[in-house]
C-alpha cells in the first residue's frame, strides 16, 4: 500500500517515543495523521508540531475509542493503524510477602492488549468499508506492538510480558479474520529502544543497557521502528507476522 495524501493513519501512544516517531515519518510521506493520546498537552502540542490531528483517547475504553476512531473514518476514510501505546509496570509475581496487584495487572492487561484490540477491531470496521485502492484488493494495514518481553520476559515484567505475549498471539488470527477484507495485520516486538523511559535513566546505564545488544551494541532509535513501520505499510506481502526489532538480543532474566 502506497502511502500518499489521500492516506488516513491512526497512531495511539503518538505524542511520544515509538508513536511520535512513527507519526512523523508517516507525515513526512504526506499521510493525514490524527494521534490518540492521553497526553493532551503533549499530544496536541507535537501534532501542530508536524502537521497532524489530536484526539485524547483511553484506548482500554472501548466505547471512547469507538468514538474517536469513526470521527476521523467518517472524513476521509481509514487506511493505517499504529498501535503504540503501552504501560510497563515492574512487579514480581510476589514481592516482600505480598502477591501482585490484581489491579495493575487488570491495567496493563487493559491498555497494552485490550486497547490495541479496541482499536484494530474498530479501525477493521472502517476500512472493511474502503474501496479497495490497489490490484490486490487493499483496504487497510494494522500495526500492534509487541516486545521481546513476549518471548524472554524478564524478572518483574509478568504483566507487560503477558500483555504483549497476547499482541503476538493475537496477530495470524487477525490476519486471518480480516483477509477477506483485504486488511493486513503485523505485529512489531521492539527490542531496547530509547523510548521516554530510557530516556530518564543515567547515560552510563543506557549505554550499559545498548551494550547488551549485540549488533548494533546501542539502543535501539525510535525512528528505526518507524521505518518499519513504514515498510510494513508499503510491502503487501507481510501479514499475520510478529517481527523482531532488536539487534539479535536474547533477554537475560534479569
Amino acid at each position: 500500500m502506497d502511502i500518499t495524501s489521500n492516506t488516513v493513519a491512526i497512531v495511539t501512544g503518538g505524542a511520544s517515543g515509538l508513536g511520535a516517531a512513527t507519526a512523523k515519518a508517516l507525515r513526512d510521506k504526506g499521510a493525514q495523521v490524527t494521534i490518540f493520546d492521553m497526553n493532551e498537552d503533549l499530544g496536541t502540542s507535537y501534532a501542530n508540531d508536524i502537521g497532524a490531528s489530536f484526539a485524547k483517547v483511553d484506548v482500554s475504553n472501548a466505547a471512547d475509542v469507538a468514538t474517536a476512531v469513526a470521527a476521523v473514518a467518517q472524513t476521509a476514510g481509514l487506511h493505517i493503524a499504529i498501535n503504540c501505546a503501552g504501560i510497563g509496570p515492574a512487579a514480581k509475581t510476589v514481592s516482600r510477602g505480598e502477591a501482585h496487584s490484581p489491579d495493575m495487572f487488570a491495567k496493563t492487561i487493559g491498555v497494552n492488549l485490550i486497547g490495541s484490540f479496541n482499536v484494530a477491531s474498530q479501525a477493521a470496521l472502517w476500512m472493511s468499508k474502503n474501496d479497495p485502492i490497489n490490484s490486490d484488493g487493499a483496504r487497510g494495514v494494522i500495526v500492534n506492538t509487541a516486545s521481546v518481553a513476549a518471548y524472554e520476559g524478564q524478572v518483574g515484567q509478568v504483566a507487560y510480558a503477558a500483555s504483549k505475549g497476547g499482541i503476538v498471539g493475537m496477530t495470524l488470527p487477525m490476519a486471518r479474520d480480516l483477509s477477506q477484507l483485504g486488511i493486513r495485520v503485523v505485529s512489531i516486538a521492539p527490542g531496547l529502544f530509547l523510548t521516554p523511559l530510557l530516556e530518564s535513566l543515567p547515560q552510563e546505564v543506557q549505554a550499559s543497557l545498548g551494550q547488551q545488544v549485540p549488533f548494533p551494541s546501542r539502543l535501539g532509535a525510535p525512528a528505526e521502528y518507524a521505518k518499519l513501520v513504514c515498510h510494513i505499510v508499503d510491502n503487501d506481502m507481510l501479514n499475520g507476522e510478529t517481527i523482531r526489532l532488536d539487534g539479535a538480543i536474547r533477554m537475560a532474566p534479569r
